[in-house]
């Protein structure tokens, strides 16, 4: 066995702290608890469960419990979005109007594929196009959209996170540009967890998985209401069904983020399925905003005494970049680290250059700096394991 260890190229004593680290947190009642995965050249190092799901303390974490991932679910979108251009359906430089001619007007007639990948379409980063309302179908989010929303800066300049409008516009794209004419949720069942077996993954909580759905409850409490259709109280949204949402409704289980990980540090194929190209990948993963400060996450720095960095959004993902700072994939993984993150609560990266892969869901939906740095520290740990 300690052979076997080694070849992975994980230690198992470090794979051991960062578990007793992860306890210890959920002791101290920083967060109720989560599910982690680490893996090295393909070989997973540690799955564990631990913790609870619930504020009671009665409810176990299990390694196939179900979470919502919140915009971790904009990871799927992506790589959907980078399989329709490598079909010919739309380019990084098609604008959204051609696609979607409703949004149109203003600085909006700029905005391309690419902007929107890149957060740089000068949209506010607001969560709802439009206060108080139901978020959970997309044909109304989109129609709310084109009605409410314009750029507050022209498409290009600025380096914003946007929580919903971008990965809405996206997810209505691949609906209108699909030869078979299939909804969202459908396009993500067959072109993409079907093909990888994510057989714990849908888009909204689907029947089967109910059971083992861990209710988001939220540590500090959220003045943004995610009302549903079935009126399930101020998160509701996340717990319906037929919800349609591209930048934030999937489901997940930790083993099946680590399937999706996995198939991205593999250059975009997994047991035999080729879902992206290796040249798409390279591309996405490659900064894309220079020095320029992810202005939505700027106040929290700022709130924060940290320091501002440089926002490092490749197309799509995230990336680690160069900078020493407060960053969810940690201070040790190296420049070309990539990945995506959902608030307060999960986290993925791949490394390429330690042929790595680390995966972080929890229950307990922390404050977002507090976030950052448990991610941080946490992938330290897991970093700090390869030998």
């Amino acid at each position: 066995m300690a052979e076997k260890r080694k070849q992975e190229g994980l230690s198992p004593e470090r794979m051991r702290h960062l578990k007793a680290v992860i306890e210890d947190d959920v002791r101290r009642g920083r967060y109720l608890g989560a599910v982690v995965v680490v893996a090295r050249h393909g070989v997973v190092g540690i799955h564990e469960a631990i913790g609870y799901a619930d504020s009671t303390r009665q409810q176990p974490l299990k390694k196939n419990s179900v979470f919502n991932i919140f915009s971790t679910t904009k990871a799927l979108t992506n790589v959907l979005v980078f399989r329709a251009m490598e079909r010919g359906d739309f380019a990084l430089t098609t604008r959204a109007s051609e696609v979607i001619p409703e949004f149109s007007g203003g600085w909006r007639e700029k905005i391309t594929v690419y902007h929107l990948l890149t957060h740089t379409s000068g949209l506010p980063s607001v969560f709802t196009p439009k206060p108080g309302m139901y978020i959970d179908r997309l044909n109304e989010i989109i129609e709310a959209i084109c009605k409410y929303l314009h750029c507050v800066e022209e498409p290009g300049k600025l380096a914003t996170y946007a929580p919903m409008a971008a990965h809405a516009l996206l997810g209505e794209m691949l609906q209108r540009t699909d030869a078979k004419k299939r909804r969202y949720r459908k396009i993500v069942e067959e072109d993409l967890l079907g093909p990888l077996k994510m057989k714990d993954t849908s888009i909204g909580v689907r029947a089967d998985l109910r059971s083992r759905k861990v209710v988001p409850i939220f540590l500090d409490r959220s003045p943004i209401d995610h009302l549903g259709h079935s009126n399930l109280g101020p998160n509701g949204a996340f717990e319906e069904e037929d919800a349609e949402m591209p930048w934030v409704g999937a489901v997940s289980t930790a083993g099946d983020l680590h399937r999706f990980a996995e198939m991205l540090r593999r250059g975009g194929e997994l047991d035999g399925a080729r879902i992206i190209s290796p040249r798409i990948l390279d591309m996405a993963t490659r900064n894309q905003t220079g020095e320029r400060p992810n202005e939505l996450f700027k106040p929290l720095a700022i709130m924060r005494g940290w320091e501002t960095a440089p926002a490092y959004l490749g197309i799509g993902f995230f990336l680690r970049g160069e900078a020493i700072c407060h960053h969810h994939f940690g201070t040790m993984t190296s420049p070309r680290t990539f990945g995506n993150f959902g608030a307060g609560s999960s986290v993925y990266w791949v490394d390429p250059a330690l042929d790595m892969t680390f995966v972080l869901v929890s229950a307990g939906v922390m404050e977002e700096s507090q976030n950052i740095e448990r991610c941080q520290r946490l992938s330290d740990i897991a970093v700090s394991a390869a030998i």
